[in-house]
């Protein structure tokens, strides 16, 4: 009689780990794909936000500017302090929209400048709020 050899792993083993070797590939390629594009988005949105608020600062500090040149028009014309602030009033509130329902507030206190140089006005507070 011929004598058997038996082999210690069938043949099918090696195909059925090969198949969940695969299924293991694609499933981590799968999730890595759902991942980059939840940064992705997560990125775009953090873009759009950080670009916004930047934009709204600049349109901030252009009314700044257009504030003080009010304010000195104002020192120049006036002939006291009571006069000035009677022109100009004792605060200001500049108030500029952004994306997302917010807003980019600036409140400013009116200074009276003792000589040229000083300014006209101090910023009390710069902040961005919700609507």
């Amino acid at each position: 009689m011929a004598s058997r050899k038996s082999y210690g792993a069938n043949v099918g083993s090696s195909s059925i780990l090969l198949i969940f070797i695969l299924l293991c590939l694609v499933s981590f390629a799968a999730l890595s794909i759902v991942s980059a594009n939840a940064d992705m988005k997560l990125s775009d949105k953090v873009v759009s936000r950080t670009t916004s608020y930047y934009e709204a600062c600049n349109l901030a500090e252009e009314e700044l500017s257009t504030l003080d040149s009010t304010l000195w028009d104002a020192y120049n014309t006036a002939t006291c302090k009571e006069e000035y602030f009677n022109l100009v009033g004792q605060n200001k509130i500049i108030s500029i929209p952004t994306n997302e329902g917010e807003k980019l507030v600036v409140e400013v206190d009116i200074l009276y400048p003792e000589q040229t140089g000083d300014t006209c006005y101090k910023i009390e507070s710069y902040k961005l709020l919700r609507e």
